[in-house]
């Protein structure tokens, strides 16, 4: 379909508390936190929080009606809840789908809908092309595919628009600049010096946070109130899947994606998403012909901004009656 807009304002729903939560059972080193709300009985759809390296917390339940939905979060290995945190080894794009299928099975679901946002909209379509049997539809934002140019934009070309923050990103560390910034990043927060390595994943974190919104609030966030396990665990798993282009190839995932043709599909894009451009977006409607696209005038990349969060509650609405 065409590009649309979205002019409503539809909300969150009310918050709710999980009926049910669990560690995955696997044979490796991690374990996966999974938890459930809503509808016991209701239609399965599994949040796919971004990053890599974010989490899920409880606003994430409220994308979706209670009353309709089986409402299923889970932390990717090495975020939030799932334990190690922060660990690496072993923790893939290919291990986190599996953990997906194995999810899946567990909870004894045939088939199921994927919502997911930036990283976790990757993660989605990798999961669907690898298991399209099993996907009842997807509602995909600010689209991330890790393609070269895509982390390049992000890691650097941004600075376009954002030559301040950049540049304190770059200033952290006088080891820092453009061409080692993932590196040096990489060894200051994986480094032995623990300091040094909180603060840099502090550093490494707020960049993203500061470009995230069209109009970003000020960062009233005093020292004594940042969980620097999480910050560390965050900004190690993030970089490590960087340094890996995010263990996908994006141009295949773009070539594959004709697979889901027949299956309904919902694509929000912020118009001035500074994380993921609109361009990628636009290349994956255009593989995908049939996608419903909205294209939110008045949004960047985050999925609470006003347009783009009614956008989204829309889909999970409109996917009520499929």
């Amino acid at each position: 379909m065409p590009s649309t807009t979205q002019q409503n304002t539809l909300g969150f729903f009310p918050e709710i508390e999980p009926f049910n939560n669990f560690y995955l059972p696997n044979n490796n080193m991690h374990e996966v936190f999974v938890e459930e709300s809503g509808s016991p009985e209701g239609v399965p759809i599994i949040f796919i929080h971004g990053g890599p390296g974010g989490g899920c917390g409880s606003k994430q339940r409220r994308f979706f009606d209670p009353s309709y939905y089986r409402i299923i979060l889970f932390d990717q290995r090495g975020c939030g809840k799932s334990k190690p945190l922060g660990e690496t080894q072993n923790n893939t794009t290919s291990d986190l789908i599996n953990d997906m299928e194995l999810i899946r099975q567990h909870l004894k679901i045939e088939d199921w809908f994927l919502f997911g946002g930036s990283w976790g909209s990757t993660l989605a379509l990798a999961y669907a092309i690898e298991f399209p049997k099993t996907v009842k539809g997807l509602i995909l934002r600010g689209i991330f595919l890790s393609r070269p140019h895509e982390l390049e934009w992000f890691l650097n070309e941004v600075d376009q628009f954002f030559p301040d923050l950049h540049d304190n990103l770059l200033s952290h560390d006088s080891t820092i600049n453009k061409k080692n910034l993932v590196s040096q990043y990489s060894k200051l927060v994986f480094g032995e010096d623990q300091t040094a390595a909180n603060n840099a994943a502090v550093a490494w974190n707020q960049f993203e946070g500061s470009i995230l919104k069209l109009m970003p609030p000020e960062n009233t966030e005093s020292s004594e109130s940042i969980n620097f396990d999480f910050e560390l665990a965050r900004a190690k798993v993030q970089l490590h899947y960087i340094q890996n282009q995010c263990f996908v190839d994006g141009e295949a995932i773009l070539n594959k994606v004709n697979i889901l043709k027949d299956k309904p599909i919902i694509i929000v894009q912020g118009r001035y998403d500074m994380v993921c451009p609109p361009k990628t977006a636009y290349e994956l409607m255009k593989q995908l012909p049939n996608s419903n696209f909205i294209m939110v005038p008045n949004a960047g990349h985050s999925a609470s901004e006003p347009g783009t969060l009614s956008a989204l509650i829309g889909a999970t609405e409109k996917f009520k009656s499929l």
